[in-house]
């Protein structure tokens, strides 16, 4: 590989709640056992070095040294453009189709606030998302759960019957929706956007689709835009996506929305601007431009390379050495989706237990119960495979 994706950074000291998550506060795990060093594997961001192209561009913008007000450059516009054609088959993003989200969970806010009023109902499968949960509840809706179910090979499906159910039940005109899906790591066929899709149609609901996880596809599967299935489709969805979880800028900000229908857009952008606070860093704007660029195409095949073996290993290692542990194969997404059920029922153990005896040999993994896994676990794998490894020969030998 041309890139490095084996290097162990040392993350400690440089501002990263996933190694150091009680310097900020709000972030409590279980101190490790002497001898144990932790292992970062729970907030959904890499410890990879992102692809040079990103550094070069911003230290190249930080060489001049003034950084006063700017609007957004054509380049910008240009590689989110390119990068939607050539990855996603959307051949018909216009410029001002684009608009800037300081992140996606505020674009969802300000999509909601447009189609609803507060106290109304949002429609979201489960599991869910933690952050869709917390700003929607936040902000004064009431989220109503349209459970998914594994099929016999242990697929994630979406469940139609319920949502049409629920949909009018419940009087429902807003739902957000996760592709890839996270946290189970599904990638929806075209099969089945096109159902849920009709289903909205059917019963006029807004659709905010959060594509953030685009791009990180595992094993040669193909991300399908939400707003590509139909015309209806394109002109009733809202779609958000970032370069942050593809390159791990997070810390960067920058998210962006692509809207088709012109009265939607520019209501949205109407009330995204009402904070004055959604409006973008020059420093970001430079990262997006290095990020979706064609050796940032090249660094994510090989970071998709990655990340498929890395899935592949957890989940073979699951199968075959964690009794009473399922996980569903994710294929998308660098996120596992344990289930520990017949596991704790087995040694009549609860799912905070189990959290907490593996943070003590220093596997810092995630609750899975605030994304409506009643006793699930959710997993980072988007670490060098020698951490990957070391994590699960930890919790075979000293957790399950």
């Amino acid at each position: 590989m041309k890139y490095d994706f084996t290097t162990i950074l040392d993350r400690h000291g440089k501002d990263a709640i996933a190694v150091d998550p009680e310097m900020f506060g709000g972030f409590s795990f279980e101190p490790a056992k002497l001898g144990f060093a932790r292992i970062p594997m729970w907030v959904a961001d890499m410890n990879f070095a992102t692809v040079p192209a990103i550094q070069e561009a911003v230290t190249e913008r930080v060489k001049h040294p003034a950084f006063g007000y700017f609007a957004p450059r054509s380049e910008y516009y240009d590689a989110i453009i390119a990068w939607q054609k050539e990855r996603n088959g959307a051949v018909d993003i216009a410029r001002e189709s684009i608009g800037y989200e300081n992140g996606v969970l505020g674009g969802v806010i300000s999509a909601l606030n447009v189609f609803c009023s507060r106290g109304d109902n949002v429609l979201l499968q489960a599991p869910t998302y933690i952050g869709f949960t917390g700003c929607i509840g936040n902000n004064g809706y009431h989220i109503v759960l349209n459970p998914m179910q594994k099929d016999a090979d242990g697929i994630w499906r979406l469940d139609l019957a319920d949502l049409e159910e629920k949909l009018k039940k419940y009087h429902i005109h807003a739902a957000v929706f996760c592709s890839p899906h996270n946290p189970t790591g599904r990638v929806w066929e075209r099969e089945e956007l096109e159902s849920i899709m009709d289903l909205y149609r059917k019963y006029d609901v807004h659709v905010i689709s959060d594509e953030i996880w685009s791009d990180l596809l595992l094993d040669g599967h193909r991300h399908i835009p939400t707003q590509l299935v139909s015309e209806d489709a394109k002109q009733r969805t809202v779609a958000f996506y970032a370069p942050s979880k593809t390159f791990n800028l997070a810390g960067l900000i920058g998210s962006y929305h692509v809207i088709y229908n012109p009265t939607v857009r520019d209501r949205i952008l109407k009330e995204s601007s009402l904070s004055c606070y959604n409006s973008m860093n020059v420093l970001s704007m430079y990262a997006a431009i290095g990020a979706y660029s064609k050796e940032g195409a090249a660094w994510v095949e090989e970071l998709r390379t990655v990340l498929s073996g890395n899935a592949e290993y957890a989940c073979d290692f699951i199968s075959g050495h964690f009794r009473g542990v399922s996980v569903s194969r994710p294929q998308g997404t660098y996120m596992l989706f344990l289930d520990c059920t017949e596991w704790c029922a087995e040694h009549d153990t609860g799912i905070e237990e189990l959290l907490k005896k593996g943070q003590q040999y220093g596997v810092l993994w995630q609750d899975g119960r605030p994304f409506h896994g009643p006793c699930h676990i959710r997993m980072n794998l988007a670490l060098p495979r020698s951490l990957v490894e070391e994590a699960f020969e930890r919790l075979d030998r000293y957790v399950f």
